[in-house]
């Protein structure tokens, strides 16, 4: 079967400062063309040294990064392209908008002479970002949301292999945020620009990138589809990092996993104690407390508390467990709270396949 063809490959690439510091250490990352990869990290991973090293304004101490056809970089053979020659445009946190030149100073920086003369490009560009009519206005008379659009059309302005794009949405309240966020990934589909989007915002992630890949201490643990790498993480930490991880004590054998809630399958899962790995959506508060033929295993147990949260409630529940200390969990429901704290209820489980990790491991299977 053929691949997709790659926008931006990046692999074994290593950096570290002059003091000993290691900050990446052997990334490997493979976004395909006119694909949005999302790069989901916390603070001090590495996510922007990356994003400067794809750019060619730092060099790898070792790896290798190719763009579309293109090596950009090679350590190993001394090969070190040029940042203006890498067909590489960026987007940084503060957007970096010139306040002494308008909206079409701004937006034309990307673009050659030739191209800022015959203005047909300038036009296009500000169509494209929804800018049309503003060209004269100056930074601070724009409002956040525009002066973001400002940004991504400059970059664009270059028709860039690659965007770059380091936590472009930060500095936006959260509710001009959300609209932003929607308008831009429509940019870039139109676009069909090969993209990296850096965040440490978990949401923002699953929401924008085609594929999703997940950094800690330098390294990528996980890289795939957001919805695969969410309900099917390879390890605790990828699960962790993707949103609210449950975890309940098992013994497995021949594919099934003997649980609180029963006996539920985990194919591929080896002998012995596990930890069952679920999230809190994937349970639900029921009045009932015994399970009836033909539904979900249910847990009896007793509410710890209630947390609202408006679109959702969050229940903490200790489970009762035949002769072994009780199982706290963190349910997830839709809608108002329909228990409350010191209450008996049932807790149904999950229904499918489980993923479980062998106990202290933290490595998944099943």
């Amino acid at each position: 079967m053929p691949t997709e063809p790659c926008g931006l490959g990046v692999a074994g690439v290593s950096f570290g400062f002059a003091d000993g510091t290691e900050v990446l250490r052997g990334v490997d990352l493979r976004v395909p063309g006119g694909a949005l990869l999302a790069l989901l990290g916390p603070s001090g991973c590495g996510k922007t040294t990356l994003l400067r090293a794809v750019a060619g304004l730092e060099v790898p101490a070792s790896g290798s990064i190719v763009i579309g056809e293109r090596v950009v970089t090679d350590v190993a053979h001394g090969t070190q392209v040029a940042p203006q020659r890498r067909g590489v445009a960026m987007v940084f946190q503060d957007w970096a908008l010139l306040p002494h030149l308008d909206v079409a100073g701004n937006v034309t920086l990307g673009m050659g002479r030739a191209e800022r003369a015959e203005g047909t490009m300038l036009a296009a560009t500000l169509e494209m970002v929804g800018l049309e009519g503003l060209e004269g206005r100056m930074p601070d008379e724009l409002s956040g949301g525009q002066q973001q659009r400002v940004a991504v059309g400059r970059a664009l302005a270059q028709r860039p292999e690659v965007l770059l794009l380091d936590e472009p949405f930060s500095n936006l309240d959260p509710s001009l945020r959300s609209r932003v966020r929607r308008e831009v990934k429509q940019l870039l589909v139109e676009s069909g620009t090969t993209t990296v989007l850096v965040t440490h915002d978990r949401e923002e992630a699953l929401l924008m990138g085609d594929e999703l890949a997940v950094m800690d201490a330098g390294r990528v643990l996980a890289q795939g589809d957001p919805v695969e790498l969410h309900q099917r993480p390879p390890d605790r930490a990828t699960a962790e990092f993707l949103g609210e991880v449950v975890t309940v004590p098992g013994f497995a054998r021949a594919g099934h996993v003997q649980t609180v809630f029963g006996r539920l399958r985990c194919p591929g899962v080896s002998e012995g104690e596990v930890e069952v790995f679920l999230r809190p959506e994937q349970l639900g508060i029921t009045e009932h407390v015994e399970a009836t033929e033909g539904s979900a295993p249910v847990a009896a147990g007793t509410v710890l508390e209630v947390a609202f949260h408006g679109p959702f409630t969050r229940y903490r529940v200790a489970l009762e467990a035949s002769g072994e200390p009780p199982v706290e969990v963190t349910v997830g429901d839709s809608g108002v709270p329909r228990a409350r704290a010191g209450q008996r209820v049932g807790v149904r489980g999950p229904q499918g396949p489980v993923r479980a990790w062998p106990a202290a491991s933290g490595v998944a299977s099943g």
